[in-house]
């Protein structure tokens, strides 16, 4: 597996973004590949926050942005599996166009922050892990969808 502060850092280095965007590229990476490869990305868990997925140990290191843009990183970061650039390159290309609260939208629609979401109000405090099952079997069924 690999850290999501590295993952978090060759987003960073595709470009300057928000915290907010950076949460939801990092889920996005983790929901694909745990749909792709039948296993996690990163170790860490995403909860069911207001806004969309969170990862608390991403929010942890990189909260002091707030709602400001978090710079460029130089370089890119080293990664155990050499092939994991070109995934997250994947995600980004067909996430790294949209801003972050059409990103935060399009997680508020889909079945895994749903269901952790159960039984709370849309603006309700919420810290309900969201199930790596549920991003596995929900992002795996669009795979299939896509080459029917």
């Amino acid at each position: 597996m690999e850290s999501i502060y590295t993952v978090a850092k060759y987003f960073l280095f595709k470009e300057a973004m928000t915290h907010k965007k950076l949460q939801k590229l990092c889920y996005f990476a983790q929901a694909w590949y745990l749909a792709n490869y039948g296993k996690a990305l990163v170790p860490n868990r995403f909860e069911a926050w207001v806004h969309g997925p969170v990862c608390p140990d991403l929010y942890s290191k990189y909260r002091s942005w707030g709602w400001e843009t978090i710079p460029n990183e130089l370089e890119p970061p080293k990664f155990k599996n050499e092939d994991v650039p070109d995934f997250l390159d994947e995600v980004f290309m067909v996430y790294g166009d949209y801003d972050a609260d059409t990103l935060e939208n399009i997680t508020h629609k889909e079945e895994p922050w749903t269901n952790a979401r159960k039984n709370c109000s849309p603006s309700m405090y919420c810290r309900n892990p969201i199930s790596k099952k549920d991003m596995k079997v929900y992002y795996g069924e669009r795979i299939d969808k896509h080459y029917d």
